[in-house]
């Protein structure tokens, strides 16, 4: 059996333009920091074509969201206030961004002081 597909109910910017909630069909609700967002970008600008040419994306504490627009029925696109405006995020994306959101938050401050980064 196939799983059902994914996909948001409802985004909501903060009015601060700092977090993006998704509420999704599995009825899950997942608050995401445009700074988690940013500097985790499906972009190739951010990830590169192979794991190697990842980047550590730092400086990144104050950025906003200043629009959403929507790609075909499966993703959004998140343009930034620091103009990056190339990361299309998928809703499994987001669901899996919101699903381990602790984790990946940790691995990414960690990865900010290896390399004596600010956020």
């Amino acid at each position: 059996m196939s799983e059902q597909p994914v996909w948001p109910t409802e985004l909501r910017v903060s009015k601060d333009r700092r977090q993006l909630t998704v509420a999704f069909n599995t009825g899950e609700t997942h608050t995401l920091s445009s700074e988690m967002l940013r500097v985790m970008s499906p972009s190739a600008e951010v990830q590169g074509h192979s794991p190697d040419q990842r980047i550590t994306v730092g400086g990144k504490k104050n950025v906003e969201i200043m629009q959403m627009k929507p790609v075909g029925n499966y993703a959004v696109r998140i343009v930034f206030d620091d103009m990056h405006d190339t990361g299309i995020f998928s809703w499994a994306y987001l669901l899996e961004m919101g699903r381990e959101k602790d984790e990946k938050w940790a691995a990414h401050l960690a990865e900010l002081a290896e390399k004596g980064l600010e956020r």
